[in-house]
């Protein structure tokens, strides 16, 4: 199979590319993938698994950021490569989307901004037990569920969400002695669980 030319830029078509490169992860596919590689070669370079970066190729294949750019025999397996379709993309100022398009891009992003959070409080509780051995590490957990029917109502209580952790955050804020400590808060749907459908 013949490699496409790589174009210098890449102007955004629609909404779902631009939705697609919301993720971080995906951007350092793309500016990997300047080069023809196989996942396997991609999670090398990125130090991620193969199976979480062929779920990224396979979203950015779908919305024709990359391509297919030929096989490799890799001993009893046959390799697919893939390749980035230009060196920069370019996110016009407006596609002329409807209102619920730009919105999914707004929930995309806060909801990739949870993700992030959440792994990074792992990888900071790992780190913490790790070098905490026996020793009681001082932290908490508040879990809680709250009635969110209406726009309206999602907005006062982000308002009063926002008030109550300022002054909380003023209160407690770092006065150059002692331990710190990071405080994360988060709020999001409840997903739907597979027997809530039955």
């Amino acid at each position: 199979m013949n490699n496409p030319e790589v174009k210098e830029l890449y102007r955004l078509e629609f909404a779902e590319q631009a939705i697609a490169l919301l993720n971080p992860l995906r951007a350092e596919v793309l500016r990997v993938l300047q080069e023809p590689a196989s996942a396997s070669e991609v999670g090398r370079q990125l130090g991620e698994p193969a199976q979480k970066v062929n779920y990224h190729l396979k979203a950015l294949e779908k919305v024709g950021l990359i391509r297919r750019s030929g096989t490799r025999q890799v001993k009893n397996l046959v390799e697919v490569l893939y390749q980035s379709i230009a060196r920069t993309y370019l996110i016009p100022d407006s596609f002329g989307w409807p209102e619920e398009t730009v919105q999914r891009m707004k929930d995309q992003g806060a909801l990739l901004h949870l993700i992030q959070a959440s792994e990074r409080m792992r990888g900071d509780a790992m780190r913490l037990m790790e070098k905490s051995d026996l020793d009681e590490v001082p932290s908490a957990v508040l879990e809680t569920e709250i009635y969110l029917p209406d726009e309206a109502a999602r907005q006062a209580f982000i308002r009063d969400y926002a008030e109550a952790v300022r002054v909380l955050s003023e209160k407690y804020k770092p006065a150059g002695r002692g331990a710190g400590f990071r405080v994360m808060t988060a709020v999001y749907p409840e997903p739907e669980h597979k027997e809530d459908r039955a």
